[in-house]
């Protein structure tokens, strides 16, 4: 399938959109350097293990005006651990056509006679060994260990910031004109490659091979996003919410220790690395097993910018596939398919504003998603799908250097333009895939041939607009509305306290119609622990009464169209939809700037 955003080159069209000499920077050529491939030679050895973890690092400082992660997870008991799933075996034929890579691992999980996977001790310990090995004077590599709280069983969440900065804080980093990348693995707990393959490009960035990029770049890593559920070998968190689908909610730590590092560090490139399910639903629909060593995708929902669409696509998602077909290492758009056995539409990503790739496209990053073939199979494979894992990133991370300075004006560029369009126009509310035929080449199941399957395909590459409003100046928030605005803070949002009473010209929701339904996307029900509030509403015009000490949330921001996904009420994302907003009368649309006096939150 051809994606409608490779038609033009990404710097024609900012040509044809921003004059001015910055324009010029675009045009620049990509970094000619030769990139040495990690994975062609033999991972250097882990550092030494460390027997008892030293206490946490304390947390990296905010950012003048950042808010300290607020939001307390509501109910996080533990939930009953779901049946594990049989796991799934083949036959000689289709094993075959995953030979294992040349590569020789030295992470826990590939230790001489290993059978398991890296425990939580062992990756704590792994983590605080690269945090704190001793370097060459001569290096001049700086490793920060960031602390960013615990999970819902009190497991540290921690991550690795690699930079060659002089110092390390958020502030020196923004301020630094070197675009930082993150790297998130294991948000489902039974997805384990993504997180092995975080250990070993840590190790490369730790004097290895990935090292030489650190001059012009920093990077986090985030190996293990949901340690509970890899502890338990389960999806979901320990309270059973899906953790990928709450990055707009935050009511789960795990997600909110992510909202952190996006608030702080404001990464310009983001990567999300999963596993995806290899034969159950897919061999009951199709009679055919799962070919592809990478599924990708980067953000695909509303209001996302159409420049870092075509950034993802031009400078990362191209790069990517062209890398992991020179390795040998097949690679299609991400798909799924639901639980219902009847249903056989496949479908591309989720659409909607909840998962960290969506989010964070809202947050003007390139949002970027790699799966591999993991789930359902155990241990099968593993070398393979943490080879496709860390040839895949280290790919993101060479394009991230090459494009430095590229990216660093093109986030400016899209943050004054998403600011600029508060007031005018129109946003677009929900939005739904482009039906489509595909063929889909999967695996029989016997003979290993492949197989093309026709199949019905809802394309997220091109969205059609199911509702649209005007876009507001802001909206205004209700004084007791206090856990709204904490999770707005915390998704990196300004909020503004109204200081005095006034009146604005607004519009007001009525509600016409209410029922509760479970939260869904494209593979059936979200595992989230609730009935959201499903209600359509009309709007009105009034002069609203905004009284001192209310919150004003203005959309001349460039996080501007998270506060749109999170407070138009209609919406199954919707702050009032998932109970977090009490009243629909707490909230309204603000059609002309306030002229009562604002003041900043602490």
């Amino acid at each position: 399938m051809t994606s409608p955003h490779a038609a033009t080159p990404l710097i024609a069209v900012l040509r044809s959109r921003w004059a001015g000499a910055c324009l010029l920077a675009f045009g620049l050529a990509a970094c000619s350097t030769p990139f040495p491939i990690p994975e062609d030679r033999p991972a250097p050895p882990a550092p030494p293990p460390v027997v008892a973890a030293p206490a946490p690092a304390p947390a990296a400082s905010a950012p003048e005006g950042a808010v300290a992660m607020p939001v307390a997870p509501r109910d996080m008991s533990p939930q009953p651990l779901p049946v594990q799933e049989p796991i799934a075996t083949f036959s000689p034929a289709v094993q075959a056509r995953f030979p294992a890579p040349p590569v020789n691992y030295r992470t826990p999980a590939f230790q001489p006679g290993r059978t398991s996977y890296t425990t939580n001790a062992e990756l704590r310990s792994f983590v605080h060994g690269i945090a704190g090995a001793s370097r060459p004077a001569a290096d001049p590599t700086r490793v920060r260990l960031l602390s960013l709280g615990s999970s819902q069983t009190g497991i540290p969440l921690e991550a690795l910031l690699f930079t060659r900065l002089t110092a390390a804080d958020p502030a020196t980093l923004l301020a630094s004109g070197r675009p930082t990348v993150l790297l998130v693995g294991q948000q489902h707990g039974n997805e384990p490659a993504g997180s092995e393959a975080l250990l070993v490009l840590a190790q490369e960035l730790n004097g290895g091979l990935l090292a030489p990029l650190l001059d012009r770049i920093n990077v986090i890593i985030l190996p293990r996003a949901n340690p509970d559920g890899a502890e338990a070998g389960t999806r979901m968190s320990a309270s059973g919410i899906d953790i990928n689908r709450d990055h707009l909610l935050l009511r789960t730590p795990e997600a909110q220790a992510i909202a952190l590092l996006m608030r702080q560090y404001r990464p310009t490139v983001v990567v999300d690395a999963h596993e995806y399910t290899v034969a159950g639903r897919f061999l009951e629909k199709f009679g055919a097993v799962q070919r592809y060593d990478a599924l990708l995708q980067y953000a695909m929902t509303p209001n996302v910018h159409e420049f870092m669409t075509r950034a993802s696509q031009q400078w990362f998602h191209e790069p990517v596939m062209q890398r992991l077909e020179s390795l040998g290492l097949s690679s299609e758009w991400y798909y799924t398919t639901s639980d219902d056995p009847t249903d056989k539409k496949v479908s591309m990503g989720g659409v909607r504003p909840d998962t960290g790739r969506n989010v964070n496209g809202l947050k003007n990053a390139v949002s970027l998603l790699v799966e591999t073939r993991g789930v359902g199979i155990g241990r099968q494979n593993f070398e393979r799908r943490v080879y496709t894992h860390v040839s895949a990133m280290a790919r993101v991370l060479q394009s991230s250097a090459e494009r430095a300075p590229d990216l660093i004006k093109l986030r400016q560029f899209v943050a004054d333009d998403v600011s600029a369009l508060a007031c005018r126009g129109e946003v677009v509310l929900e939005a739904a895939p482009t039906p489509s035929e595909y063929s889909l080449v999967m695996l029989d199941p016997e003979t290993g041939a492949d197989r093309a399957i026709a199949v019905s395909w809802d394309s997220a590459l091109q969205l059609q607009p199911l509702r649209k409003r005007p876009r507001p100046c802001g909206y205004w928030l209700a004084a007791e509305e206090v856990d709204a605005m904490l999770r707005l803070r915390a998704l990196g949002l300004v909020v503004q306290r109204v200081a005095e009473n006034g009146v604005v010209r607004g519009e007001l929701y009525t509600e016409t119609s209410r029922a509760l339904a479970e939260r869904s996307d494209v593979r059936g029900t979200i595992a989230d622990g609730g009935a959201a509030i499903q209600v359509t509403v009309s709007t009105a015009a009034a002069a609203i009464d905004v009284p001192e000490g209310s919150y004003y949330v203005p959309l001349d921001q460039p996080l501007a169209h998270l506060a749109v996904a999170a407070l138009e009420p209609d919406t199954q994302s919707s702050y009032f939809a998932n109970h977090v907003i009490g009243k629909l009368r707490s909230v309204a649309r603000v059609m002309l700037r306030p002229t009562s006096k604002l003041s900043a939150l602490p």
